[in-house]
């Protein structure tokens, strides 16, 4: 049966802090946009910084939904899933915000993430304000063996310079599929 928390205590952070991705959905508001999920991992790129409070490494993509939907209305919701050990599924639902590398705010919030990989490729840190912990019996979800993390998103923007990169957010991550805002 699933149960709703007050906060993220210990056991729960020591769970997601186990999980080796996650799961990240936004919507933009009104009837006629697109719901938006994303699968993310890599090792230390995901932080509980309180009872109430989270961040995670956004890095450079193909896309920017999460980043316009949140600059439009805060909404999102986290989902971490046990592919080992005894099923268990836990969602953070709350209001985001995207800081841009580069902009206040994300500066600080990038101390919070020390094991991570190379910040070249990051874009922004998502911070959320978790609003509703909960979880449910993960049953049906599938027993996966982890055999590590993938390193050509941070290799391939590697080869790129920050003029690159600026270039790249523009043409690919300036607005979302919504036709939303995202990165300028």
């Amino acid at each position: 049966m699933g149960k709703v928390y007050e906060r993220i205590d210990g056991r729960l952070a020591g769970f997601i802090a186990a999980q080796r991705m996650f799961f990240v959905a936004t919507a933009p508001t009104g009837p006629g946009g697109r719901v938006n999920v994303s699968p993310k991992g890599m090792t230390g790129t995901f932080a509980v910084l309180g009872e109430h409070r989270v961040a995670y490494l956004d890095w450079h993509g193909s896309g920017a939904e999460t980043i316009a939907h949140l600059r439009e209305n805060g909404r999102i919701t986290l989902m971490f899933c046990a592919f080992d050990g005894p099923p268990k599924i836990v969602r953070l639902h709350g209001r985001g915000r995207a800081h841009v590398v580069g902009e206040p705010g994300a500066q600080a919030l990038l101390a919070h993430f020390p094991d991570a990989p190379d910040p070249h490729a990051l874009r922004a840190v998502v911070e959320v304000d978790v609003e509703r912990v909960s979880d449910s019996c993960g049953y049906a979800v599938p027993l996966m063996s982890y055999s590590g993390d993938r390193d050509l998103l941070v290799r391939a923007h590697e080869r790129r310079t920050d003029a690159d990169l600026a270039a790249y957010r523009r043409t690919k991550n300036a607005t979302s599929i919504d036709g939303l805002p995202a990165l300028g």
